[in-house]
């Protein structure tokens, strides 16, 4: 039975300092966390006795805000979780743009469960199941996750996720009792309505790609400084390509955008500019590790570049200059979807592709010199003060992000 102090549920990276687990963490693993990760994702499961068609009776349950005995199950796992997770906020803070507001938004019960396996096992523990690692539980689970959603069953979820997580019906394409779903996935990645993601402030020449928490840097080393702390984290890392092809070459010293979808986000990504798809899309296989932004701020850790991500090339009309857009997978996100090919036109706003179940990001990385990010974009991703990490700014598809400089045009 695990026992986790205060200082170590409260931090994202666990024990301070070190890269090794020792035998109190093995214990955590073997007897608790994966356990209580594994326990989660089938009680997200209709079929689940306890489940009752309620989406927080399983991974969409929050630490900070535990009913009494609602989440009781967890204790068998992870004794004092719920008086600690009543004292310790659990989750980031993002930006509401054209404010000085801020909002807290808490992380589901999964994402802290990953987040807590990814920083005390990672590499170095094997489970007591075999020789089977961190990496392949997170694999098991992100695939058992789609199973189960793509069941019919679980469209029995769609209402509960609804009132969860406060959804606008009024802008799906099809309302939520529609045969169109079939499943829980399939209310997922739902349409909205046309109008409902108008692309705004037409002279600006770049748009938000999702519904998310962005991120921008005119350069990727301001994005290393910021923001992206793993030490293994380059552009050809994360395209999956040698430093000396032709692409990475061109996109050295560019600009980055990163925008991380939540569980609760319309999960269709979009194209950020006017472009023309270059080949067919690149998958590169890999792990299955949280996205979440202590993950990202983590400097012993590359998560964006050793997860599962596939890569779309475009080319920009308006500066001929490349775009590598990439969707990067995260745990529990089942598949990453195109519904562009080689040769499509697409205008700022077009759909690109979708993301079955889970949190997940998409990074761009643009050549130098194609774009000047929005000043208040710029101004959050990267704080004045020495030390300061950025924050994310809370933004919708098709919000402006930015322009091509007036001497570029």
């Amino acid at each position: 039975m695990v026992q986790l102090n205060e200082s170590e549920l409260n931090k994202p990276g666990g024990v301070e300092g070190s890269g090794q687990v020792g035998m109190q963490g093995m214990e955590m693993l073997d007897g608790g966390i994966t356990e209580a990760l594994k326990e989660s994702v089938e009680r997200s499961n209709p079929q689940h006795a306890d489940n009752c068609n309620d989406v927080t009776q399983g991974i969409h349950g929050h630490f900070h805000h535990f009913a009494p005995g609602h989440h009781s199950w967890l204790n068998k796992f992870v004794p004092q979780l719920q008086s600690i997770a009543a004292k310790y906020h659990v989750g980031n803070y993002v930006a509401i743009r054209g404010t000085n507001e801020r909002i807290f938004e808490s992380m589901p019960i999964y994402a802290r469960l990953g987040m807590h396996i990814l920083f005390y096992g990672r590499e170095q523990v094997k489970l007591l199941e075999g020789n089977k690692r961190i990496e392949e539980l997170l694999m098991e689970q992100s695939k058992r996750e789609g199973q189960i959603y793509d069941s019919p069953a679980s469209r029995n979820h769609i209402p509960s996720f609804i009132h969860t997580y406060n959804i606008d019906t009024s802008e799906l394409l099809y309302p939520p009792e529609s045969p169109a779903y079939k499943n829980f996935n399939d209310f997922f990645y739902r349409k909205l309505k046309p109008e409902a993601r108008p692309v705004q402030n037409l002279d600006n020449e770049f748009c938000s790609a999702a519904d998310c928490r962005l991120v921008v840097y005119p350069a990727v080393h301001a994005a290393q400084t910021f923001w992206i702390k793993g030490d293994e984290f380059t552009v050809p890392a994360l395209l999956g390509l040698d430093k000396s092809d032709p692409l990475c070459q061109a996109l050295e010293g560019g600009s980055l955008a990163s925008f991380r979808l939540a569980p609760s986000d319309y999960h269709r990504f979009h194209s950020l500019a006017d472009a023309t798809v270059v080949g067919e899309p690149r998958d590169i296989p890999g792990q299955y590790y949280t996205v979440n932004p202590q993950a990202i701020n983590e400097k012993d850790l590359d998560v964006l570049s050793v997860n599962k991500r596939s890569v779309l090339l475009l080319n920009h009309d308006a500066t001929s200059k490349k775009i590598a857009f990439v969707a990067v997978g995260a745990l529990l996100v089942g598949s990453i979807q195109w519904t562009v090919s080689a040769g499509s036109k697409v205008r700022r706003g077009d759909e690109l592709g979708f993301f079955a179940y889970g949190g997940s990001t998409i990074v761009a990385i643009l050549e130098p010199g194609m774009v000047e990010w929005d000043s208040n974009l710029v101004a959050n991703s990267s704080p004045p003060k020495p030390g300061q990490l950025g924050i994310e700014t809370l933004m919708k598809v098709g919000w402006s992000i930015g322009k091509v400089p007036n001497d570029k045009k």
